[in-house]
């Protein structure tokens, strides 16, 4: 098997899977199996293993650091549907099977804002939640009423199946390690093309004919199934654990867009929110050992 070097980049020290609902999960951990659990919750179009320079860190202060690839994503299995409910319902059987303890959870982008709603449905699971650039805005549709959200609820539906209709027997396009890592780079602009070309050899397969993403090929960018990201904003100020939401001040194009005036409104009581001016969307990725500082020194503050 092939794989690039990244300083710092370190495999997870045991990898394994888990059913959930029918569907396999891949599931990687790094650190002591003995430690005290924490997740971490990657993003669209991510998988587990984009954090295989920032779990290490939080492993060695201490935390059996979880993470898992969603359905359709890295290792895990493909399926004839995907949505966001689906993604929630997925992270409720990781993390129960995991543990049954409150524990903290770091979702980034996508992963962040699932958690939100995750966390609003049972906050029983979380010790802490900490947000990387996932913080959703409300700001487009502030109230829409529920007459007009169930009307665009079964537009969306209706798009989203004739989607996966279409996409079902497609697959996605081979290439070598620097095509693959360069068309990673139209989406991660700011990210060095020596990291993208180590993630091409951690979350790509190597076929016959080249490389090839492992991610469903029936994904779409921004395609989460039926939602909208202000549907989820509206969860956020009711959260009761200790928040703290890192919003990154460039924007790209896997980013939210979200700004800080955005949000400050809408942050738990008690919620903390630190806008990253100079750095893009994968704040973890591109300012690993800050953020994991940051998270680090959160948790040992708050708990």
């Amino acid at each position: 098997m092939t794989t690039a070097e990244f300083p710092g980049a370190q495999s997870p020290a045991r990898t394994y899977s888990l059913r959930v609902g029918g569907v396999r999960l891949a599931v990687h951990e790094w650190g002591s199996e003995t430690a005290p659990p924490l997740f971490l919750v990657h993003g669209g179009f991510d998988f587990a293993r984009t954090f295989d320079e920032f779990a290490p860190r939080l492993a060695t202060a201490g935390w059996r650091v979880v993470a898992w690839d969603q359905r359709g994503h890295g290792d895990s299995e493909h399926t004839a549907l995907y949505g966001w409910d689906a993604d929630i319902r997925d992270a409720i059987g990781v993390i129960g099977q995991v543990t049954n303890k409150p524990a903290p959870v770091v979702g980034h982008s996508k992963g962040g804002a699932l958690m939100i709603q995750l966390a609003d449905a049972q906050p029983f699971r979380f010790s802490h939640l900490i947000n990387l650039d996932g913080l959703p805005s409300k700001q487009p549709m502030s109230d829409t009423a529920e007459h007009d959200r169930t009307r665009m609820l079964a537009g969306d539906i209706t798009g989203w199946l004739d989607h996966r209709r279409i996409t079902a027997t497609a697959s996605r396009k081979a290439g070598t390690i620097d095509e693959l890592a360069r068309r990673r780079a139209n989406m991660n602009p700011r990210l060095p093309l020596e990291w993208l070309r180590y993630l091409v050899t951690v979350g790509a397969r190597e076929d016959a004919d080249g490389w090839r993403w492992k991610l469903d090929a029936s994904m779409r960018f921004g395609g989460f199934g039926p939602w909208r990201p202000e549907w989820t904003a509206t969860r956020l100020p009711g959260l009761g654990m200790p928040f703290l939401g890192m919003l990154a001040g460039q924007q790209e194009p896997m980013g939210w867009g979200t700004l800080p005036h955005q949000i400050e409104s809408q942050l738990p009581l008690g919620g903390k929110l630190h806008v990253l001016a100079d750095i893009g969307h994968f704040v973890h990725i591109e300012q690993s050992a800050m953020v994991a500082e940051t998270v680090l020194e959160f948790l040992a503050e708050t708990t």
